[in-house]
C-alpha cells in the first residue's frame, strides 16, 4: 500500500480497500456506525445526480428537440448520435486505465482530473442545447451536434470512471456493494428525473443551471467522503498493486477485464438487457405523441413517474437482495419489466391511464436493473482479485457496453423506422404500427433473451461471483 501523499488532502489509503467503509463490517446493533456509513454511502452518491444529465435524457430529449425545432432528420440524427457514441464508447477503455492511473498517484491528481472533466461536462451540454442554428448550414448543425456530443459524453465518461472506480475499491462484499452503487444510482435516477421534466417546466436555460450548481455540490461532497476515508483503518488486504511494476501494471491493465471469464458472461448479460432499456428511452416521446396522442403537458408526468417508481423502488431491492441474492433479484426485475411492459403494443390513441400503469411497473423493474450489475462488476472485481489494481479498466469496458447500447438503439431504431415509413407526426395505421412493436414489442424480446442468458450464463455458475479466483478461467 502506497504512503499518504503530502500534496493532496487526502492520503492514498483513501484508494486502497477500506474495511471501516464496507457496510457490511459495522457492528450489530451499533445505529451510529450505521448512520455513519449512510452519510458518506449517500455523500459519494451525490455525484451521480448531475451526471444523469448527460446519460440517458439526452437520448429522450435530443433526437424530439432537433427533429421538431430544428428539422434535422431521423436518419441523419441517428447516424451522428451512432457515430458520436461510437467514439466515445471506444475510448473508454483507455480512459479506465487512465483513471487507474490517477488513482495510482494520488487523490489530488483524481480532484483535478475530475473538476476538469466536470467543466467539460458542463461546457458540452450547453453546446448541445443552444446550438447556434440559425448561422449554421443542415451539415453545420449536424456536425455541431456531433462535436457537442462528442465533448459532453468524454468528459461525462472519464468523471464516471472515476466516481464509479472509488466505490469499486472500497470493497466489502455484494452486499455492501450494493448500497453503494444503490445511493450512486438511486441520485442518478433522481438527476434522470430532473433532467427529463425540467426543460418543459422550466426551460433549457435553468436546466443547465442546475446542472452546474450540482456538479459542483458533487464533487464537494465526494471530496468529503474521500477526506473521511483518511481516518478510517486500513484493510488487512494489502494493495496488489503496490508489488507489482509499474510497466506491468500499465500493460496489463487496458485487457486485463477480459480474462475472467465472469467478465465476459456478466457483459453478455448486461448489453441485452440495456438494450432493451435503450430502446424504448430512444422511442418514448415519438410513441406518446404519435400513438397515444397524449397532451404535451402529460410528457414530464409519464417519464417522471418512470423515473421516480425506479428510485423509490431501491429499498425494496436492496430488502429483496438480501433475502435472495443478487442473481436472482436481476431475474426478479426482468420479469417484471416484461410483465409491465408487453401491454404496450395494445394501447392506442388516448389510453394515457394504462400507459401511467406501464410506467409505474417498469419503473419499478428498472431499479433492479441500476442496482444488480453495478453491484456484481464490483464483487467481481473482488473475486478476481482486480480490486485497488485495474478497477478503472473494468469501469471503462463496462461503461463501453452501456454507450453500444444506446447508440444502437439511436442508429438502428431511428434510421429503422425511417425506412418503414415513419416520421415524427405522422399518425397513419402503418407508421403507428411500425412504432408500436420498436416500442413494445421489441424490447420484451430482448429482455426475455436478456434473462435466458443470466440463467445459462451466470445462474447455473455461482462459482463465478464467490470466493476468491486463483487464476484466469477460460469462459
Amino acid at each position: 500500500m502506497s504512503q499518504p501523499t503530502e500534496a493532496s488532502g487526502v492520503s492514498d489509503r483513501a484508494f486502497a480497500p477500506v474495511s471501516a467503509l464496507a457496510l457490511t463490517d459495522v457492528p450489530t446493533g451499533s445505529e451510529s456506525g450505521h448512520a455513519a456509513l449512510r452519510r458518506r454511502a449517500a455523500a459519494y452518491g451525490v455525484l451521480g445526480l448531475p451526471l444523469a444529465f448527460v446519460a440517458l435524457p439526452v437520448y429522450v430529449h435530443l433526437p424530439n428537440l432537433y427533429a421538431q425545432q430544428y428539422g434535422v432528420g431521423l436518419a441523419a440524427l441517428g447516424a451522428v448520435l451512432l457515430f458520436s457514441r461510437g467514439i466515445d464508447a471506444v475510448v473508454d477503455p483507455w480512459l479506465g486505465r487512465f483513471a487507474d492511473r490517477l488513482y495510482r498517484h494520488s487523490w489530488h491528481a483524481v480532484w483535478v482530473a475530475a473538476v476538469l472533466l466536470a467543466v467539460l461536462v458542463a461546457l458540452g451540454f450547453a453546446a448541445l442545447f443552444f446550438p447556434p442554428a440559425q448561422t449554421l448550414s443542415p451539415t453545420g448543425l449536424l456536425l455541431w451536434v456531433g462535436g457537442a456530443l462528442t465533448l459532453s459524453h468524454l468528459a461525462y465518461s472519464g468523471l464516471g470512471i472515476l466516481h464509479q472506480a472509488w466505490a469499486a475499491r472500497q470493497g466489502g462484499g455484494g452486499i455492501a456493494q450494493s448500497r453503494w452503487v444503490a445511493w450512486r444510482e438511486g441520485f442518478a435516477l433522481v438527476g434522470v428525473l430532473l433532467a427529463s421534466a425540467l426543460p418543459s417546466l422550466w426551460g433549457w436555460p435553468l436546466t443547465t443551471a442546475l446542472l452546474v450548481a450540482l456538479l459542483a455540490l458533487g464533487l464537494f461532497t465526494w471530496q468529503r467522503t474521500a477526506q473521511s476515508a483518511v481516518s478510517a483503518p486500513p484493510s488487512a488486504r494489502s494493495d496488489p498493486a503496490a508489488s507489482e511494476p509499474v510497466g506491468s501494471q500499465h500493460a496489463l491493465s487496458l485487457w486485463q477485464p477480459w480474462q475472467h471469464a465472469g467478465f465476459r458472461r456478466l457483459l453478455a448479460v448486461f448489453m441485452l438487457n440495456g438494450l432493451a432499456s435503450a430502446v424504448p428511452a430512444t422511442l418514448v416521446l415519438f410513441f406518446v405523441q404519435d400513438r397515444l396522442q397524449a397532451p404535451k403537458a402529460m410528457e414530464p408526468l409519464f417519464l417522471g413517474l418512470y423515473f421516480a417508481a425506479g428510485a423509490l423502488s431501491f429499498p425494496l431491492w436492496l430488502k429483496v437482495i438480501d433475502r435472495i441474492g443478487l442473481l436472482r433479484t436481476w431475474a426478479s426485475g426482468m420479469a417484471l419489466s416484461v410483465l409491465a411492459f408487453v401491454s404496450v403494443v395494445t394501447l392506442g390513441a388516448g389510453d394515457t391511464t394504462g400507459f401511467l400503469v406501464v410506467c409505474a411497473l417498469s419503473g419499478m423493474a428498472l431499479g433492479a436493473d441500476l442496482t444488480v450489475p453495478g453491484a456484481l462488476l464490483n464483487q467481481l472485481i473482488d473475486r478476481c482479485g482486480e480490486r485497488g489494481r485495474t478497477d478503472g479498466a473494468f469501469m471503462g469496458w463496462w461503461n463501453l457496453a452501456t454507450k453500444l447500447n444506446l447508440a444502437l438503439a439511436a442508429g438502428l431504431s431511428l434510421p429503422l423506422l425511417s425506412l418503414w415509413g415513419y416520421a415524427p407526426g405522422q399518425q397513419g395505421a402503418q407508421a403507428v404500427l411500425a412504432l408500436s412493436l420498436a416500442y413494445g414489442l421489441l424490447p420484451c424480446v430482448l429482455k426475455l433473451l436478456a434473462g435466458l442468458a443470466l440463467y445459462l450464463g451466470l445462474m447455473r455458475q455461482p462459482d463465478l461471483f464467490s470466493g476468491p479466483e486463483k487464476s484466469p478461467s477460460p469462459a
